[in-house]
């Protein structure tokens, strides 16, 4: 199977600061992945890295079968679309369109075009006097058309309204069946991304703390609610994500491939969202019990 990107130990680091540590993924072609995780989780130094932008400080990256940017050849495969939809405010539509077809030797102008039209935008409007939306929707016209194979996006709907995210997210699923496009798409929202998404990776304190198919993930990870236990005595094969005790009850998030057969646990099954917050909250509770050993 074709791999998207693949990095091994990758790390990007800033003076004494960590951006990213560690990270170690493998994303096969022909998936729209998810990455999520809190605010300076390493998510855009992850896409930057990924793109070309940055070189790493350790480890390595690979993309397409190639360094990131190593040549025309190489960035012609990828699109990026940055989280602030960068468009030109002083530019019209036209103009945006015609930049695209210089800097790119790949470029379809025929797809631009009738993107332009099916959103109903004037070609003669300056970017500038655009909605939200309507930048949003130029940026991700103007990545599309680059033809690229794999297209990265960070935080394209963060500043946008419900129906406007909807809207994008539904011209960049159309896009993706049409071309067979790759996809990596960070967001906070992960209610967008359990529409979209079928691969996710979480990110947090610049580590990748899972990834992987979402059916596959969704499928091994589970909440038990049941009597006070501490998480210690489990099953050798049951890995504890996140566990919250009150005085009489134990609530678990469990990952496991075996069934579970102890009837004292109520076993239900864990949405996309549920999933991501057990993972940022072992993490939390990690720093908290390390804290206290130092102590």
């Amino acid at each position: 199977m074709k791999t998207v990107l693949q990095a091994q130990g990758l790390g990007k680091r800033y003076g004494r600061r960590w951006a990213l540590r560690d990270c170690t993924i493998d994303i096969p072609a022909g998936h729209v992945v998810g990455l999520v995780g809190p605010n300076g989780a390493g998510k855009t130094t992850l896409l930057k890295l990924a793109s070309g932008q940055l070189e790493p400080t350790r480890g390595g990256i690979n993309v397409l079968g190639g360094r990131p940017a190593e040549g025309p050849a190489q960035l012609a495969k990828v699109g990026f679309v940055a989280q602030d939809t960068p468009v030109y405010a002083g530019l019209s539509v036209a103009d945006h369109l015609r930049l695209g077809a210089r800097l790119n030797p790949g470029w379809d102008a025929a797809l631009a075009r009738e993107r332009i039209r099916l959103l109903g935008l004037d070609p003669n409007h300056r970017a500038g006097k655009l909605s939200g939306g309507q930048r949003a929707q130029l940026a991700l016209t103007l990545g599309l058309a680059k033809r690229p194979e794999l297209l990265i996006l960070d935080e394209p709907v963060a500043s946008l309204d419900p129906l406007a995210r909807r809207e994008f997210l539904q011209g960049l699923m159309e896009a993706v069946v049409e071309h067979e496009l790759s996809v990596v798409l960070s967001s906070h929202l992960v209610a967008d991304l359990e529409r979209v998404c079928d691969f996710l990776i979480v990110l947090v304190d610049s580590r990748v703390e899972v990834a992987g198919e979402v059916d596959k993930l969704l499928a091994t990870h589970h909440r038990l609610t049941g009597p006070r236990r501490d998480p210690d005595r489990l099953p050798a094969d049951q890995d504890v994500v996140s566990a919250r005790h009150t005085d009489r009850q134990s609530t678990l998030v469990i990952r496991t491939d075996a069934p579970i057969h102890d009837p004292a646990w109520t076993v239900s099954r864990l949405s996309l969202e549920d999933l991501v917050l057990a993972y940022m909250e072992k993490h939390t509770a990690d720093n908290r019990r390390i804290a206290l050993e130092v102590r």
